[in-house]
């Protein structure tokens, strides 16, 4: 160790200490968290149900886990895209394309908003039905690559990936059931008891 460092004791780690982020200078850039920590900050404080998977397999046993905990084994789901339906035929779930019927939705999304926990919802996945037709409970399927910053940037990718046809009934979902139901904020929304099984693909 240097001698003066001995004699004065170590700035680096001393300044440290006391630089704490109130002391930021002004023209400091502000501090940032990485856009996944911010969309799951901001989802599970509207409320919702967060499950992290690495691959498929933690997909279908955390959905397994979800149905068991809620006790909706042998109840109908509504299953309106054919691509997921072919995705989870290895669970042991029965699908319906009837509300009606169904006590839960399993879908997929557009993309999750990093900067209030939403999620971006359009025709591709809800056809021409509107939020409050759909069942309460909600089983959202989604990977870390939807996850952008902002709605903007949400709808200008829907836009370069659907030039052809651009889907319609393009929505969010920001409210999920909560213990309050009188909380103002979620006002004239359509609340939901949401689940997210996020896969790792990035």
């Amino acid at each position: 160790m240097s001698l003066f460092r001995k004699i004065f004791g170590s700035k680096s780690r001393r300044s440290g200490e006391e630089l704490k982020s109130s002391d930021r200078g002004k023209y400091m850039p502000e501090f940032k968290l990485p856009i996944d920590e911010r969309f799951t900050i901001n989802f599970k404080a509207n409320g919702g149900k967060f499950l992290y998977c690495e691959n498929l397999n933690e997909i279908y046993q955390n959905l397994e886990n979800i149905v068991a905990e809620n006790n909706w084994e042998g109840k109908k789901v509504l299953l309106l895209d054919d691509n997921l339906k072919s995705k989870f035929e290895k669970t042991n779930l029965k699908s319906t394309k009837k509300i009606s019927d169904s006590t839960f939705f399993l879908t997929t999304c557009e993309n999750l908003i990093a900067n209030d926990g939403s999620l971006l919802i359009s025709s591709k996945q809800i056809f021409e039905k509107k939020l409050q037709e759909l069942p309460l409970n909600f089983i959202v399927f989604a990977t870390t690559s939807q996850i952008v910053e902002n709605i903007g940037e949400g709808l200008r990718g829907i836009k370069s990936k659907n030039r052809q046809k651009i889907p319609t009934n393009i929505t969010t979902i920001k409210h999920f059931k909560s213990g309050d139901e009188k909380d103002f904020l979620s006002y004239g929304s359509s609340a939901k008891n949401l689940y997210l099984l996020l896969l790792e693909d990035l």
